[in-house]
């Protein structure tokens, strides 16, 4: 769904090990790291697209996941000239609601050919700050906003299982 500016309606996702750490996925043939993300479809809530988006792209369900927090509002990013595709209706860029979800599941669950195009071939557990510095320039202002935002739930749930808190990362200007 694209709304009346030209961005698509998605979600992302900010998904904790509650160990002080988070999921980052691999771009498929590709040195490209960010979190999983996707679309709504016609009709699909927020949630419904959470849910299909984590077990399409990562193979994992709702039974594995709590929601422990999301964005009040949504953060959008324009994607770079190139990446515009001359369709209609033209989408400029995503505007996204991130959740950050406490992943209940064990590690054997992730699995990336749940989808006829599977986007990512591998994934690593990272510190809090670090997707900041590996994800792609045009993204970044979105993921630091969504990071910052959510730290607190995270620091939260990551406490309970006593986890130290690591020194927050400044992005350069």
């Amino acid at each position: 769904m694209i709304d009346a500016e030209g961005f698509r309606l998605n979600v992302g996702v900010i998904l904790s090990n509650g160990k002080g750490k988070v999921f980052m996925a691999k771009r498929i043939n590709q040195d490209a790291w960010q979190f999983p993300q996707g679309g709504l479809n016609t009709g699909e809530t927020l949630e419904d697209a959470l849910f299909r988006e984590i077990e399409e792209e990562i193979g994992i369900n709702q039974a594995n996941v709590n929601i422990a927090g999301c964005t009040k509002n949504w953060l959008r990013y324009k994607l770079p000239k190139k990446l515009i595709r001359d369709v209609e209706p033209t989408c400029i860029g995503q505007k996204q609601k991130w959740y950050l979800l406490d992943f209940l599941g064990d590690d054997s669950q992730f699995c990336f050919n749940n989808s006829v195009k599977p986007e990512f071939d591998g994934w690593q557990w990272v510190n809090y700050w670090y997707p900041l510095k590996q994800v792609i320039a045009f993204k970044r202002e979105v993921y630091r906003r969504a990071l910052k935002e959510l730290a607190p739930i995270f620091w939260h749930i990551s406490s309970k299982r006593n986890c130290s808190k690591p020194l927050p990362y400044i992005l350069d200007a």
